[in-house]
């Protein structure tokens, strides 16, 4: 089998690429057709780990979702985790490559670019279509030499190219017809059309541009596609902001704030609660923002240690001390884990420069950073019967550098299959006031994200919530309207003649 291709590539990040090629990998899964994604390198904080133990970004997972397919190291052989401005973690076909700043990492590319065309060769004779993606814009002329994930890969692969647009920013035309002038003659010929994404307003005002546009480049405008504010989707590298709506003022709705951190990581560990009718999910900065919320969140981070002065810094430390002996409930997840103990150390300066710094003290625990990253999935048993339901299975995924050590021991939350109950995968004080876990994704799973938020409730006195909410239905439907939203505003037919099919 050799596959079909198509890359959607864009006027610059943020106009809506990965979104676009996750609603056509769910249209075309629709028809039939064995459909996977591609991305040749990524740059996020919001990573996954595979079945088989490797990490890529959380993008391509949930194109590979619209697929009805498992996500693989192979649509994402390469990630960029950022931990300062010039420099990231460069991830290799799942598993830690090394630090690089961009000009070491621009050094191997001969190494990445093997890599890239040996997954995607992997892909393509496994499946009947690729929908690839490009990162960022293809006209950063400054490093056209360095590419390997737009044009040079569209070159790799010998596919066409969508280009797309986003409206909303303004400048549309400018920015589409800009972009391609700064192609060469012959990623020009690849570009087969282009898509104006998130428009709002009346579109017999718009068509006039359309055909002047059509007329200048010689390139088809394949659709419009209007902005949805109630569609919800898992967004590659930026908090959402929105929700499906919520009635705030109903009784049982669950008030959580997650501390926005300067390196937040995973924020799709909440995309349940953001989801979900009976909760009202805030970002905040400070403790001025936060108020007096149900839950309050210390998320992921990929800088811990920096993460961790940024909570000192903006006085965090005093606020939690005094919401938690007033009550309230703390939730600390991966990096937001390892804060809740007395002492971060990072000797080899795995994450960040500074060496150690001291933690928010709420369990009696230290942890170090080392070189070799955890990155594993377990289907495990939830054990704390006062807090869930003892019994029920949970799927989660681990991404840490730090080995946390305690002093003393804690309820623990999880077990293995085996019976085994390692503190890593969570572990609450003995009032039950403050959890940390390091195991990623646990809130995907129904009956545990229910059985939490009602020990919340139970704390704060909220009444249970008139319905329950399903997860993975909503995420399905949510897929379906957005196939549904991008296939019914473009020319699907002549975006299957510019593939072959």
């Amino acid at each position: 089998m050799s596959a079909k291709t198509l890359m959607i590539q864009g006027t610059g990040s943020g106009v809506g690429k990965s979104i676009i090629t996750a609603a056509l990998c769910r249209a075309f899964y629709r028809e039939g057709l064995k459909v996977a994604p591609f991305k040749a390198q990524n740059m996020s904080l919001n990573s996954y780990v595979t079945e088989d133990g490797g990490e890529i970004g959380r993008a391509q997972v949930y194109q590979a979702e619209a697929c009805g397919i498992a996500p693989h190291v192979a649509m994402n052989p390469i990630l960029l985790k950022p931990n300062a401005d010039n420099d990231s973690q460069v991830i290799v076909m799942g598993k830690v490559w090394g630090q690089r700043n961009a000009k070491d990492f621009y050094a191997d590319r001969p190494d990445f670019i093997k890599e890239v065309t040996r997954a995607f060769g992997a892909l393509k004779n496994k499946y009947e279509l690729i929908i690839m993606e490009g990162a960022g814009s293809p006209a950063e002329i400054n490093l056209r030499h360095h590419d390997m994930v737009n044009m040079a890969m569209a070159e790799i692969a010998d596919s066409p190219v969508l280009i797309v647009g986003d409206i909303d920013r303004g400048g549309v035309f400018a920015w589409m017809k800009g972009t391609l002038d700064l192609l060469t003659k012959a990623e020009q010929q690849r570009v087969r059309g282009f898509i104006v994404n998130k428009f709002r307003g009346d579109l017999e005002i718009l068509n006039p541009g359309l055909t002047q546009f059509e007329d200048m480049t010689g390139k088809p405008i394949l659709g419009v596609i209007p902005f949805d504010a109630e569609l919800f989707v898992d967004e590659e590298d930026a908090i959402p902001h929105h929700s499906p709506p919520v009635v705030y003022n109903h009784p049982s709705v669950v008030d959580v704030a997650i501390v926005q951190l300067p390196h937040l990581a995973n924020f799709t560990d909440f995309s349940p609660l953001v989801s979900d009718p009976g909760v009202a999910v805030r970002y905040v900065r400070s403790p001025v923002q936060a108020g007096c919320p149900d839950l309050l969140i210390l998320p992921g981070t990929k800088n811990t240690i920096g993460d961790m002065h940024f909570i000192h810094e903006m006085g965090w430390k005093p606020y939690l001390q005094s919401f938690h002996k007033e009550g309230g409930l703390i939730l600390g997840v991966c990096g937001g884990f390892q804060m809740l103990g007395t002492r971060l150390s990072d000797p080899d300066h795995i994450e960040s420069n500074m060496g150690e710094i001291e933690g928010l003290g709420f369990i009696d625990a230290t942890t170090v950073m080392e070189s070799e990253k955890i990155t594993r999935r377990s289907i495990r048993l939830t054990l704390s019967s006062s807090i869930f339901e003892p019994g029920l299975e949970v799927d989660g995924y681990e991404i840490h550098s730090g080995r946390t050590h305690y002093q003393k021991e804690y309820p623990r939350l999880f077990q293995h299959s085996n019976g085994d109950c390692p503190t890593d995968l969570g572990i609450c004080t003995e009032e039950g006031g403050v959890i940390g876990t390091y195991l990623h994704g646990f809130l995907d799973n129904d009956p545990i994200r229910e059985g939490f938020l009602n020990y919340v409730r139970q704390r704060k006195d909220l009444p249970p919530p008139e319905e329950r909410f399903n997860y993975r239905e909503f995420r399905s439907r949510q897929l379906n309207r957005l196939a549904d939203l991008v296939t019914q505003s473009i020319d699907m037919n002549e975006v299957k003649r510019i593939i072959g099919l």
